[in-house]
């Protein structure tokens, strides 16, 4: 045969050859690999997973496994496995899903308003990977409390209600570190100038923050709830705050679930440090996690002569406000008739 005639036909058939391998490759790597129907999902890699337990994680969503193991080996994510969170499209090939095994996805880590660190960390383990309990050990670490000022009654007052950015699969110290460097940002030189005029420190201000938060929600209403607290602080008045009295309930039973709606007469007399009623000064920490406008609230307390309040009955939702307790006995009268006639047992 023709030399140049062999190198020929050799040459087509390795071109045919290249070519099979190509649309192999190509149907492999390029073509859809996806059966969800959801147009994006997202999936969880854990921390310390491997490579067979990537697989099973993606089994619910890969139509095809030999092919994503296919990308996936070749393109050497089997010894590369990165923890996190992952987004999926509908529609993507293997070559597209190993890509965006690659690409952790940021967390928007969301929390206001809780009612104790327990359920904070509830809140907060939803979300990232770090459980409850881990959390915890953290952010009650005696070490990283002393150094920042805090303790076991008043950590939560570290923080502060927000959306915040983490990768699912960060670390609880990470995040800690993280939550503590925004607590530190938010009492700026401002805030902490205010806080001192009125001699009381950051969770001071927090912990009285957290009592006018639970008293009132509205918004336009709390510094005048906070200068009543105030007024009562400068006179040496007990607070005699029911939301103290409530918090010192649910924490006697344990039960920071149950929603009570009147405070009974014999509530009063708990002995508790959280009492406001037979305890002055401020309670140990804060009773809830009071939100920026409760703490600016106190920051900014409007300046007026009320040593008194009660809900009103002709403003839902608003206050009565009085200078003295002769005018605050008619007020209560009132509210009391009203709350008998709703028959509220708690």
């Amino acid at each position: 045969m023709n030399p140049k005639r062999l190198i020929s036909i050799v040459s087509v058939l390795v071109l045919l050859v290249a070519t099979a391998v190509g649309v192999v490759v190509y149907l492999k790597a390029f073509t859809e690999n996806t059966k969800f129907t959801e147009d994006e999902v997202f999936v969880y890699v854990p921390t310390n997973s491997t490579y067979d337990d990537v697989k099973k994680i993606m089994e619910p969503y890969v139509a095809d496994m030999a092919k994503f193991s296919f990308v996936a080996e070749r393109r050497g994510y089997g010894a590369n496995v990165n923890p996190g969170k992952f987004l999926l499209t509908k529609g993507m090939s293997s070559f597209s899903i190993v890509s965006s095994l690659r690409h952790n996805v940021p967390v928007k880590l969301a929390f206001n308003n809780q009612e104790s660190l327990a359920k904070l960390v509830q809140r907060i383990s939803s979300q990232v990977e770090p459980d409850s309990l881990t959390l915890t050990e953290v952010f009650t670490d005696s070490t990283f409390m002393a150094e920042n000022g805090f303790n076991k009654d008043n950590v939560l007052a570290m923080f502060i209600p927000n959306t915040y950015e983490f990768y699912w699969n960060v670390s609880p110290t990470k995040l800690r570190d993280k939550l503590a460097k925004e607590y530190r940002k938010f009492w700026n030189e401002e805030r902490q100038a205010k806080a001192k005029a009125l001699n009381m420190t950051p969770v001071e201000v927090a912990t009285l923050a957290a009592i006018v938060h639970e008293e009132t929600a509205k918004n336009d209403e709390r510094p005048k709830v906070a200068g009543v607290y105030l007024n009562r602080l400068k006179q040496d008045m007990l607070l005699q705050a029911d939301p103290t009295v409530i918090y010192a309930v649910k924490e006697r039973s344990g039960d920071f679930d149950t929603v009570i709606k009147r405070v009974m007469f014999n509530d009063l007399k708990i002995n508790s440090p959280y009492n406001t009623y037979i305890n002055k000064g401020l309670p140990p920490g804060p009773i809830a996690m009071p939100d920026i406008s409760a703490v600016d609230a106190v920051l900014n307390a409007e300046k007026h002569d009320y040593v008194y309040f009660c809900a009103s009955v002709e403003r839902f939702g608003y206050h009565d406000f009085a200078k003295t307790y002769e005018e605050h006995q008619v007020i209560a009268k009132k509210y009391a008739e009203w709350v008998a006639k709703q028959g509220y047992q708690r």
